[in-house]
């Protein structure tokens, strides 16, 4: 009797989900939906993404009768799984994070041992990393091109779910997850395939016709909020972008847009994997960086005395999450007033994002640092008032997250130390902007190719 095993990842959902629809058809008598609780990856650090996918799981374990758990290494769990039940073939949605594509080359070689395939069938974007190149072979660096090249190239239509599914359960599971505790103070997102999909709905009904116009407003913020269910594969993009296809609105093609640029991150991370914690560009190894202490715990705190940064901060340790214009402006606080390095605020936000996705995370950071793939210019540098002014130009969104400023003036909301009696509760800023700048202008001469 053919038997198969669906090894599930950070894809669980039913709904466009081809590794599955390949699970099935490959074992008609019985399809094991597997999950391997690595202890690898439930160490100290990222508490938020733990306990969100604890909650996943469970969700999903619910949803579908029960998961096959098991708690170990993958490459010894899921052959001794898979030989368990005398499965011919082991499924998966593809990794292409370095440690994901790592792990499943050990573990499609320890199957192999035993005539078992790895079978990968599909991803977790619309265009897998590598499949958009350049005419020579090699991988975009900029976007815009890979944009282009990445809507000629084209996707598959969604897959459907499966009416039924001859779920498989083997002797040997266990019903133990690990613990994980929501970091205090935060609330964690709506989860699991069913929240994705309402959210989803919800978005199209009633806000990605403005999204072009709305996207950088953190007050009333009417982004879709679907980068955690991305993160997690509750939902696929290639949903997504069949449902923004026929709207043809200038809010959908912003929205399109942005799925892109999550594929093209991917796919430059896929190029240059060691770009994941180093300098995608090199020549900013070299820069003269201030070692972090005081300030970066001030930056981690929401107490800098910037507004809009603090606010900022103080969503991330409320929500799990930061709207994207606010992302960069704390980002280029940190590298270039703070003058530390990027890593230090890409590593807090591994810990604390509930939708960290590597890739984005990373190269959204080096973006922001002029180190990136079709970075942002070096001399480039946000100015958080100005920012926030344009932005926030009432100050709702500070107001929501810094209290010591709801009943500042907004005219003051984003400068509160002009007042003739700033807020006693607020702190001053810790640096002086316009100083900052010059010295980060001054560092990044000493590296300029040419000078």
């Amino acid at each position: 009797m053919p038997t198969s095993v669906m090894w599930f990842r950070t894809d669980l959902r039913l709904h466009d989900q081809p590794a599955l629809r390949a699970a099935i058809e490959e074992g008609r008598d019985g399809v094991v939906p597997l999950l391997v609780l690595d202890d690898r990856y439930w160490g100290p650090g990222a508490s938020t993404r733990q306990a969100y996918l604890v909650r996943l799981i469970g969700d999903f374990a619910d949803r579908i009768g029960g998961l096959h758990l098991v708690h170990g290494d993958p490459v010894t769990e899921v052959l001794r799984v898979a030989r368990q039940v005398d499965a011919s073939s082991v499924h998966v949605s593809a990794d292409f994070t370095p440690m994901g594509a790592e792990r499943d080359r050990d573990v499609e070689a320890a199957l192999a041992d035993h005539d078992i395939p790895l079978v990968r069938t599909g991803s977790p974007y619309a265009v897998s990393p590598g499949r958009v190149a350049k005419d020579d072979g090699t991988g975009y660096r900029v976007f815009t091109p890979f944009f282009r090249a990445w809507q000629e190239h084209g996707w598959r239509q969604p897959a459907d779910a499966p009416d039924d599914v001859p779920w498989l359960r083997p002797d040997g599971g266990t019903a133990r997850l690990p613990q994980a505790t929501v970091p205090e103070g935060m609330t964690l997102p709506p989860h699991g395939e069913d929240a994705a999909r309402a959210r989803w709905a919800e978005f199209l009904a009633d806000d990605v016709a403005d999204y072009a116009s709305a996207r950088d407003l953190p007050g009333p913020d009417r982004t879709s909020h679907m980068s955690v269910h991305l993160k997690w594969g509750t939902i696929h993009p290639r949903t997504m972008l069949a449902d923004l296809a026929p709207l043809r609105s200038e809010g959908a093609a912003a929205y399109a847009r942005e799925l892109a640029f999550r594929e093209f991150y991917a796919d430059v991370l896929h190029q240059r994997p060691d770009s994941a914690f180093g300098y995608y560009n090199r020549a900013f190894e070299q820069m003269r960086y201030d070692e972090p202490g005081g300030d970066l715990e001030a930056w981690k705190a929401g107490r800098t005395g910037i507004p809009i940064v603090d606010a900022g901060m103080r969503q991330l340790r409320g929500e799990g999450w930061v709207h994207n214009r606010v992302r960069m402006i704390v980002a280029s606080f940190l590298v270039k007033d703070l003058h530390l390095e990027w890593q230090h605020g890409a590593r807090h936000f591994l810990d604390l994002l509930v939708d960290a996705d590597l890739a984005s995370n990373q190269h959204g950071w080096q973006w922001v640092a002029g180190s990136g793939t079709d970075a942002s210019p070096y001399f480039r540098i946000f100015n958080p008032m100005t920012q926030g002014k344009k932005f926030d130009p009432d100050g709702q969104y500070v107001r929501r997250w810094v209290p010591e400023l709801a009943d500042v003036p907004a005219r003051h909301v984003h400068t509160p130390w002009e007042m003739a009696e700033p807020p006693a509760d607020y702190p001053a800023p810790i640096v002086d902007h316009a100083e900052e700048r010059r010295e980060s202008l001054r560092r990044y001469e000493e590296i300029r190719p040419g000078r």
